[in-house]
Protein backbone atom coordinates (compact mmCIF):
# COMPACT_ATOMS: atom_id res chain seq x y z
CA UNK A 1 0.00 0.00 0.00
CA UNK A 2 1.33 3.45 -0.95
CA UNK A 3 2.21 5.85 1.84
CA UNK A 4 -0.72 8.16 2.61
CA UNK A 5 1.45 11.20 3.31
CA UNK A 6 3.31 12.60 0.34
CA UNK A 7 6.01 15.26 0.37
CA UNK A 8 3.42 17.89 1.22
CA UNK A 9 0.78 16.14 3.32
CA UNK A 10 -2.26 14.21 2.08
CA UNK A 11 -3.59 15.39 -1.27
CA UNK A 12 -6.13 14.22 -3.82
CA UNK A 13 -9.42 14.85 -5.61
CA UNK A 14 -11.79 16.17 -2.95
CA UNK A 15 -14.74 13.91 -2.06
CA UNK A 16 -13.34 11.13 -4.26
CA UNK A 17 -9.79 10.40 -3.06
CA UNK A 18 -9.72 12.86 -0.17
CA UNK A 19 -13.09 12.18 1.43
CA UNK A 20 -14.54 13.72 4.59
CA UNK A 21 -14.32 10.28 6.18
CA UNK A 22 -10.57 10.16 5.48
CA UNK A 23 -10.10 13.74 6.66
CA UNK A 24 -11.90 12.98 9.91
CA UNK A 25 -9.86 9.81 10.44
CA UNK A 26 -6.53 11.56 9.79
CA UNK A 27 -7.42 14.37 12.19
CA UNK A 28 -8.58 12.01 14.93
CA UNK A 29 -5.50 9.84 14.53
CA UNK A 30 -3.23 12.90 14.70
CA UNK A 31 -4.88 14.01 17.94
CA UNK A 32 -4.52 10.53 19.46
CA UNK A 33 -0.85 10.28 18.49
CA UNK A 34 -0.09 13.71 19.94
CA UNK A 35 -1.92 12.87 23.15
CA UNK A 36 0.05 9.66 23.47
CA UNK A 37 3.34 11.57 23.16
CA UNK A 38 2.39 14.13 25.82
CA UNK A 39 -0.28 13.31 28.39
CA UNK A 40 0.30 16.49 30.44
CA UNK A 41 -2.58 18.30 28.72
CA UNK A 42 -5.19 17.81 26.03
CA UNK A 43 -3.91 18.71 22.57
CA UNK A 44 -4.75 22.08 21.01
CA UNK A 45 -4.91 22.45 17.22
CA UNK A 46 -5.08 25.51 14.94
CA UNK A 47 -7.10 24.79 11.78
CA UNK A 48 -7.03 26.98 8.68
CA UNK A 49 -7.89 26.52 5.01
CA UNK A 50 -7.83 28.07 1.58
CA UNK A 51 -11.16 29.22 0.09
CA UNK A 52 -11.88 26.35 -2.30
CA UNK A 53 -15.42 25.00 -1.95
CA UNK A 54 -14.45 21.56 -0.71
CA UNK A 55 -12.53 23.19 2.13
CA UNK A 56 -15.79 23.92 3.92
CA UNK A 57 -16.68 20.24 3.95
CA UNK A 58 -13.18 19.07 4.89
CA UNK A 59 -12.81 21.73 7.57
CA UNK A 60 -15.95 20.41 9.26
CA UNK A 61 -14.61 16.85 9.03
CA UNK A 62 -11.18 17.78 10.42
CA UNK A 63 -12.69 19.70 13.32
CA UNK A 64 -15.00 16.78 14.08
CA UNK A 65 -12.09 14.34 14.00
CA UNK A 66 -9.93 16.44 16.31
CA UNK A 67 -12.62 17.10 18.87
CA UNK A 68 -13.83 13.49 18.79
CA UNK A 69 -10.34 12.49 19.92
CA UNK A 70 -10.34 15.05 22.72
CA UNK A 71 -8.38 17.89 21.11
CA UNK A 72 -9.44 21.52 21.40
CA UNK A 73 -9.64 23.43 18.13
CA UNK A 74 -8.88 27.06 17.37
CA UNK A 75 -10.54 27.72 14.04
CA UNK A 76 -8.66 30.33 12.00
CA UNK A 77 -10.79 30.29 8.83
CA UNK A 78 -9.33 31.20 5.43
CA UNK A 79 -5.63 31.88 5.93
CA UNK A 80 -2.31 31.31 4.11
CA UNK A 81 -0.44 28.13 5.00
CA UNK A 82 2.51 30.06 6.52
CA UNK A 83 0.06 32.03 8.66
CA UNK A 84 -1.25 28.82 10.21
CA UNK A 85 2.32 27.66 10.86
CA UNK A 86 3.09 30.98 12.56
CA UNK A 87 -0.07 30.89 14.66
CA UNK A 88 0.70 27.39 15.91
CA UNK A 89 3.91 28.79 17.40
CA UNK A 90 2.39 32.12 18.42
CA UNK A 91 -0.49 30.54 20.35
CA UNK A 92 1.50 27.66 21.81
CA UNK A 93 -0.67 25.08 20.04
CA UNK A 94 0.40 21.45 19.65
CA UNK A 95 -0.74 20.97 16.06
CA UNK A 96 -1.57 22.93 12.95
CA UNK A 97 -3.86 21.68 10.19
CA UNK A 98 -4.08 23.39 6.81
CA UNK A 99 -6.74 22.29 4.35
CA UNK A 100 -5.37 23.28 0.96
CA UNK A 101 -4.06 21.86 -2.31
CA UNK A 102 -1.78 24.88 -2.83
CA UNK A 103 -1.38 25.58 -6.59
CA UNK A 104 -3.45 22.55 -7.67
CA UNK A 105 -6.74 23.04 -9.57
CA UNK A 106 -9.90 23.73 -7.56
CA UNK A 107 -11.29 20.15 -7.54
CA UNK A 108 -8.25 18.94 -5.57
CA UNK A 109 -7.67 19.50 -1.89
CA UNK A 110 -5.20 18.44 0.76
CA UNK A 111 -4.37 18.23 4.44
CA UNK A 112 -1.03 19.47 5.73
CA UNK A 113 0.00 19.04 9.37
CA UNK A 114 2.37 21.17 11.43
CA UNK A 115 3.91 20.14 14.72
CA UNK A 116 4.48 22.24 17.83
CA UNK A 117 6.31 25.45 16.95
CA UNK A 118 4.87 25.44 13.43
CA UNK A 119 7.44 22.99 12.09
CA UNK A 120 6.76 20.35 9.47
CA UNK A 121 5.55 17.16 11.09
CA UNK A 122 8.41 14.60 11.24
CA UNK A 123 8.12 11.56 8.98
CA UNK A 124 8.02 9.27 12.02
CA UNK A 125 4.97 11.02 13.45
CA UNK A 126 3.25 10.93 10.05
CA UNK A 127 3.90 7.18 9.95
CA UNK A 128 2.38 6.77 13.42
CA UNK A 129 -0.70 8.74 12.37
CA UNK A 130 -1.10 6.54 9.30
CA UNK A 131 -0.70 3.35 11.35
CA UNK A 132 -3.34 4.54 13.82
CA UNK A 133 -5.96 5.26 11.17
CA UNK A 134 -7.72 1.89 11.28
CA UNK A 135 -7.20 1.14 14.95
CA UNK A 136 -10.25 1.68 17.11
CA UNK A 137 -9.48 4.19 19.83
CA UNK A 138 -11.33 4.99 23.02
CA UNK A 139 -13.46 8.04 22.36
CA UNK A 140 -13.84 10.63 25.11
CA UNK A 141 -17.29 11.56 26.32
CA UNK A 142 -18.84 14.36 28.32
CA UNK A 143 -16.46 17.17 29.25
CA UNK A 144 -13.51 15.28 27.71
CA UNK A 145 -14.75 15.94 24.17
CA UNK A 146 -12.73 18.73 22.53
CA UNK A 147 -14.10 22.24 22.26
CA UNK A 148 -14.08 24.63 19.28
CA UNK A 149 -13.38 28.36 19.44
CA UNK A 150 -12.73 30.97 16.78
CA UNK A 151 -9.17 32.30 16.57
CA UNK A 152 -10.00 36.00 16.50
CA UNK A 153 -7.80 38.46 14.63
CA UNK A 154 -5.82 35.73 12.87
CA UNK A 155 -5.01 37.83 9.79
CA UNK A 156 -3.89 40.83 11.86
CA UNK A 157 -1.68 38.67 14.08
CA UNK A 158 -0.02 37.20 11.02
CA UNK A 159 0.47 40.57 9.33
CA UNK A 160 1.96 41.98 12.55
CA UNK A 161 4.50 39.17 12.44
CA UNK A 162 5.32 39.84 8.78
CA UNK A 163 5.96 43.52 9.39
CA UNK A 164 8.29 42.67 12.25
CA UNK A 165 10.19 40.18 10.06
CA UNK A 166 10.35 42.64 7.13
CA UNK A 167 10.37 46.13 8.69
CA UNK A 168 11.56 48.12 5.65
CA UNK A 169 8.95 50.74 4.69
CA UNK A 170 7.73 50.53 1.10
CA UNK A 171 6.58 54.13 0.61
CA UNK A 172 6.73 55.14 -3.05
CA UNK A 173 6.32 51.62 -4.43
CA UNK A 174 3.29 50.66 -6.46
CA UNK A 175 2.67 46.91 -6.61
CA UNK A 176 0.07 44.77 -8.34
CA UNK A 177 -0.59 41.58 -6.37
CA UNK A 178 -2.28 38.56 -7.91
CA UNK A 179 -3.86 36.66 -5.01
CA UNK A 180 -4.92 33.66 -7.15
CA UNK A 181 -8.41 34.00 -5.65
CA UNK A 182 -6.85 32.06 -2.81
CA UNK A 183 -5.81 32.30 0.81
CA UNK A 184 -3.80 35.51 0.28
CA UNK A 185 -6.81 37.50 -0.94
CA UNK A 186 -7.23 39.36 2.33
CA UNK A 187 -3.81 39.08 3.96
CA UNK A 188 -1.53 40.11 1.07
CA UNK A 189 -3.14 43.49 0.20
CA UNK A 190 -3.41 44.31 3.92
CA UNK A 191 0.24 43.45 4.57
CA UNK A 192 1.60 45.41 1.61
CA UNK A 193 -0.53 48.46 2.33
CA UNK A 194 0.44 48.46 6.00
CA UNK A 195 4.09 48.31 4.89
CA UNK A 196 3.52 51.54 2.96
CA UNK A 197 3.10 50.37 -0.62
CA UNK A 198 0.37 51.46 -3.01
CA UNK A 199 -1.45 48.23 -3.81
CA UNK A 200 -3.54 47.13 -6.78
CA UNK A 201 -5.07 43.73 -5.96
CA UNK A 202 -6.27 41.41 -8.72
CA UNK A 203 -7.86 37.97 -8.45
CA UNK A 204 -8.68 38.74 -4.84
CA UNK A 205 -12.38 37.80 -4.87
CA UNK A 206 -12.52 34.09 -4.05
CA UNK A 207 -15.87 32.37 -4.51
CA UNK A 208 -14.80 28.81 -3.73
CA UNK A 209 -14.61 27.87 -7.39
CA UNK A 210 -12.12 30.30 -8.97
CA UNK A 211 -8.98 29.54 -6.95
CA UNK A 212 -5.91 29.24 -9.24
CA UNK A 213 -8.17 29.56 -12.30
CA UNK A 214 -5.98 31.16 -14.98
CA UNK A 215 -4.36 33.31 -12.31
CA UNK A 216 -1.71 33.32 -9.62
CA UNK A 217 1.84 32.02 -9.75
CA UNK A 218 1.06 29.32 -12.35
CA UNK A 219 -0.62 31.76 -14.80
CA UNK A 220 1.12 35.14 -14.72
CA UNK A 221 0.09 36.62 -18.08
CA UNK A 222 -2.72 38.58 -16.44
CA UNK A 223 -0.30 39.98 -13.87
CA UNK A 224 2.13 41.03 -16.61
CA UNK A 225 -0.61 43.01 -18.33
CA UNK A 226 -1.85 44.58 -15.10
CA UNK A 227 1.61 45.78 -14.10
CA UNK A 228 2.06 47.57 -17.41
CA UNK A 229 -1.52 48.91 -17.38
CA UNK A 230 -1.18 50.42 -13.90
CA UNK A 231 2.38 51.65 -14.37
CA UNK A 232 3.42 49.63 -11.33
CA UNK A 233 6.97 49.14 -10.11
CA UNK A 234 6.42 45.40 -9.90
CA UNK A 235 3.89 42.61 -9.68
CA UNK A 236 3.68 39.79 -7.13
CA UNK A 237 2.03 36.44 -7.87
CA UNK A 238 0.98 34.04 -5.12
CA UNK A 239 -0.45 30.54 -5.36
CA UNK A 240 -3.61 29.22 -3.73
CA UNK A 241 -2.19 28.90 -0.22
CA UNK A 242 0.34 31.74 -0.53
CA UNK A 243 3.49 29.83 0.33
CA UNK A 244 4.98 30.85 -3.04
CA UNK A 245 5.95 34.15 -4.60
CA UNK A 246 6.92 34.95 -8.17
CA UNK A 247 7.39 38.47 -9.45
CA UNK A 248 7.09 40.61 -12.57
CA UNK A 249 9.21 43.70 -13.19
CA UNK A 250 7.89 47.06 -14.41
CA UNK A 251 8.21 45.97 -18.05
CA UNK A 252 6.12 42.83 -17.40
CA UNK A 253 9.04 40.39 -17.49
CA UNK A 254 8.89 37.43 -15.10
CA UNK A 255 11.32 37.21 -12.18
CA UNK A 256 11.36 33.60 -11.00
CA UNK A 257 12.26 32.00 -7.69
CA UNK A 258 15.94 31.62 -8.56
CA UNK A 259 16.25 35.32 -9.35
CA UNK A 260 14.37 36.30 -6.18
CA UNK A 261 16.69 33.99 -4.24
CA UNK A 262 19.70 35.79 -5.74
CA UNK A 263 18.32 39.23 -4.84
CA UNK A 264 17.56 38.22 -1.25
CA UNK A 265 20.90 36.44 -0.87
CA UNK A 266 22.83 39.60 -1.73
CA UNK A 267 20.58 41.70 0.50
CA UNK A 268 21.09 39.36 3.45
CA UNK A 269 24.82 39.11 2.80
CA UNK A 270 25.10 42.91 2.83
CA UNK A 271 23.19 43.00 6.13
CA UNK A 272 25.27 40.23 7.69
CA UNK A 273 22.19 37.99 7.88
CA UNK A 274 23.28 35.25 5.47
CA UNK A 275 24.56 32.47 7.72
CA UNK A 276 27.83 30.95 6.48
CA UNK A 277 27.35 33.12 3.37
CA UNK A 278 25.44 30.14 2.01
CA UNK A 279 22.20 29.70 0.05
CA UNK A 280 20.31 26.42 -0.33
CA UNK A 281 18.54 25.51 -3.60
CA UNK A 282 17.52 22.34 -5.44
CA UNK A 283 19.37 20.59 -8.25
CA UNK A 284 16.86 22.17 -10.65
CA UNK A 285 18.02 25.70 -9.87
CA UNK A 286 19.27 27.53 -12.94
CA UNK A 287 23.01 27.50 -13.61
CA UNK A 288 22.79 31.28 -13.65
CA UNK A 289 22.12 31.20 -9.91
CA UNK A 290 25.24 29.11 -9.33
CA UNK A 291 27.35 31.52 -11.37
CA UNK A 292 25.90 34.62 -9.69
CA UNK A 293 26.52 33.28 -6.19
CA UNK A 294 30.07 32.29 -7.09
CA UNK A 295 30.75 35.72 -8.58
CA UNK A 296 29.72 37.39 -5.29
CA UNK A 297 31.66 35.04 -3.07
CA UNK A 298 28.64 33.12 -1.79
CA UNK A 299 28.19 29.35 -1.49
CA UNK A 300 25.28 27.47 -3.05
CA UNK A 301 24.30 24.08 -1.63
CA UNK A 302 21.90 21.94 -3.65
CA UNK A 303 19.36 19.33 -2.58
CA UNK A 304 16.89 16.96 -4.21
CA UNK A 305 13.75 18.56 -5.63
CA UNK A 306 11.15 19.39 -2.96
CA UNK A 307 10.79 21.98 -0.24
CA UNK A 308 11.18 19.33 2.49
CA UNK A 309 14.74 18.66 1.30
CA UNK A 310 15.53 22.37 1.23
CA UNK A 311 14.20 22.66 4.79
CA UNK A 312 16.25 19.66 5.95
CA UNK A 313 19.45 21.20 4.58
CA UNK A 314 18.66 24.62 6.05
CA UNK A 315 18.21 23.20 9.53
CA UNK A 316 21.10 20.73 9.27
CA UNK A 317 23.57 23.46 8.29
CA UNK A 318 22.08 26.32 10.27
CA UNK A 319 21.60 28.32 7.06
CA UNK A 320 19.27 31.30 6.74
CA UNK A 321 17.96 31.28 3.16
CA UNK A 322 16.82 28.62 0.74
CA UNK A 323 14.27 28.04 -1.97
CA UNK A 324 13.09 26.69 -5.27
CA UNK A 325 12.66 28.04 -8.78
CA UNK A 326 8.89 27.82 -8.25
CA UNK A 327 9.06 30.74 -5.81
CA UNK A 328 8.87 28.65 -2.64
CA UNK A 329 11.45 30.43 -0.43
CA UNK A 330 12.22 29.80 3.24
CA UNK A 331 13.84 32.18 5.74
CA UNK A 332 14.20 30.01 8.87
CA UNK A 333 14.93 32.99 11.08
CA UNK A 334 11.39 34.26 10.51
CA UNK A 335 9.31 31.33 9.22
CA UNK A 336 9.19 27.56 9.54
CA UNK A 337 7.87 27.02 6.02
CA UNK A 338 7.76 28.80 2.67
CA UNK A 339 6.05 32.17 3.02
CA UNK A 340 5.12 34.01 -0.17
CA UNK A 341 4.12 37.21 1.63
CA UNK A 342 7.34 37.39 3.61
CA UNK A 343 9.32 36.78 0.42
CA UNK A 344 7.46 39.60 -1.36
CA UNK A 345 7.97 42.03 1.52
CA UNK A 346 11.68 41.25 1.62
CA UNK A 347 11.97 41.65 -2.15
CA UNK A 348 10.14 44.99 -2.14
CA UNK A 349 12.17 46.04 0.89
CA UNK A 350 15.36 45.58 -1.12
CA UNK A 351 13.92 47.77 -3.85
CA UNK A 352 12.96 50.48 -1.36
CA UNK A 353 16.29 50.34 0.49
CA UNK A 354 18.45 50.57 -2.64
CA UNK A 355 16.20 52.72 -4.85
CA UNK A 356 16.82 50.22 -7.64
CA UNK A 357 14.22 48.73 -9.97
CA UNK A 358 13.41 45.05 -9.82
CA UNK A 359 14.91 44.57 -13.28
CA UNK A 360 18.18 46.06 -12.09
CA UNK A 361 18.26 43.95 -8.93
CA UNK A 362 17.35 40.73 -10.72
CA UNK A 363 20.01 41.48 -13.32
CA UNK A 364 22.59 40.20 -10.87
CA UNK A 365 21.71 36.78 -12.27
CA UNK A 366 21.74 35.84 -15.93
CA UNK A 367 19.14 33.10 -16.40
CA UNK A 368 20.42 30.51 -18.89
CA UNK A 369 18.00 28.80 -21.29
CA UNK A 370 16.81 25.57 -19.68
CA UNK A 371 15.18 22.68 -21.54
CA UNK A 372 13.47 19.81 -19.74
CA UNK A 373 12.44 16.65 -21.61
CA UNK A 374 10.52 13.86 -19.88
CA UNK A 375 11.36 10.49 -21.44
CA UNK A 376 9.04 7.56 -20.77
CA UNK A 377 11.09 4.40 -20.31
CA UNK A 378 10.52 0.72 -19.58
CA UNK A 379 13.04 0.61 -16.73
CA UNK A 380 14.37 3.84 -15.22
CA UNK A 381 16.84 1.90 -13.05
CA UNK A 382 18.44 0.44 -16.18
CA UNK A 383 18.84 3.94 -17.61
CA UNK A 384 20.56 5.18 -14.46
CA UNK A 385 23.06 2.30 -14.67
CA UNK A 386 23.59 2.52 -18.44
CA UNK A 387 27.19 3.10 -19.54
CA UNK A 388 25.89 4.34 -22.89
CA UNK A 389 23.86 7.07 -21.16
CA UNK A 390 26.75 8.02 -18.88
CA UNK A 391 29.05 8.40 -21.89
CA UNK A 392 26.51 10.56 -23.76
CA UNK A 393 26.08 12.81 -20.71
CA UNK A 394 29.85 13.16 -20.33
CA UNK A 395 30.19 14.10 -23.99
CA UNK A 396 27.56 16.85 -23.72
CA UNK A 397 29.08 18.16 -20.50
CA UNK A 398 32.47 18.40 -22.21
CA UNK A 399 30.94 20.28 -25.15
CA UNK A 400 29.16 22.76 -22.86
CA UNK A 401 32.04 23.26 -20.43
CA UNK A 402 31.35 25.82 -17.69
CA UNK A 403 28.73 27.53 -19.86
CA UNK A 404 26.18 24.76 -19.50
CA UNK A 405 24.91 21.92 -17.36
CA UNK A 406 23.25 18.50 -17.70
CA UNK A 407 21.00 16.79 -15.17
CA UNK A 408 19.37 13.37 -15.59
CA UNK A 409 16.87 12.53 -12.87
CA UNK A 410 14.56 9.50 -12.63
CA UNK A 411 11.00 10.32 -11.57
CA UNK A 412 10.14 9.29 -8.05
CA UNK A 413 6.67 8.04 -9.01
CA UNK A 414 6.66 7.08 -12.70
CA UNK A 415 8.77 5.22 -15.26
CA UNK A 416 10.17 8.51 -16.51
CA UNK A 417 13.64 9.97 -16.77
CA UNK A 418 13.84 13.75 -16.76
CA UNK A 419 16.56 15.19 -18.99
CA UNK A 420 17.46 18.78 -18.20
CA UNK A 421 20.03 20.78 -20.17
CA UNK A 422 21.14 24.40 -19.71
CA UNK A 423 23.22 26.17 -22.33
CA UNK A 424 24.13 29.69 -23.46
CA UNK A 425 21.31 29.68 -26.05
CA UNK A 426 17.98 27.92 -26.54
CA UNK A 427 18.97 26.08 -29.72
CA UNK A 428 22.04 24.50 -28.14
CA UNK A 429 20.08 23.47 -25.04
CA UNK A 430 17.24 21.97 -27.09
CA UNK A 431 19.57 20.07 -29.41
CA UNK A 432 21.55 18.60 -26.51
CA UNK A 433 18.40 17.64 -24.60
CA UNK A 434 16.87 15.95 -27.65
CA UNK A 435 20.10 14.08 -28.29
CA UNK A 436 20.30 12.80 -24.73
CA UNK A 437 16.59 11.94 -24.70
CA UNK A 438 17.19 9.68 -27.70
CA UNK A 439 20.03 7.89 -25.93
CA UNK A 440 17.93 7.48 -22.77
CA UNK A 441 15.01 6.06 -24.75
CA UNK A 442 17.28 3.57 -26.53
CA UNK A 443 18.92 2.48 -23.30
CA UNK A 444 15.69 1.48 -21.56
Amino acid sequence: MARLFGTDGVRGLANAELTPELAMAVAASAARVLAAHDRSHRPVAVVGRDPRASGEMLDAAVVAGLTSAGADVRRAGVLPTPAVAHLVADTGADLGVVISASHNPMPDNGIKLFAEGGHKLPDGIEDEIEQELDRPGTRPTGAEIGRVTALEGAVDRYVDHLLTAAPQRLAGLRVVVDCANGAASEAAPVAYRRAGAEVVAINASPNGININEECGSTHIDGLRAAVVEHGADLGIAHDGDADRCLAVNAAGDEVDGDEILAVLALAMADAGELAERTVVATVMSNLGLHLAMREHGLQLRTTAVGDRYVLDELYAGGYSLGGEQSGHLVLPGHATTGDGLLTALRLMGRMAATGKSLAELAGVMQRLPQVLVNVRVADKAAVVESRQVATAVADVETELGEKGRVLLRPSGTEQLVRVMVEAPDQETAQAAADRLAGVVSAAS
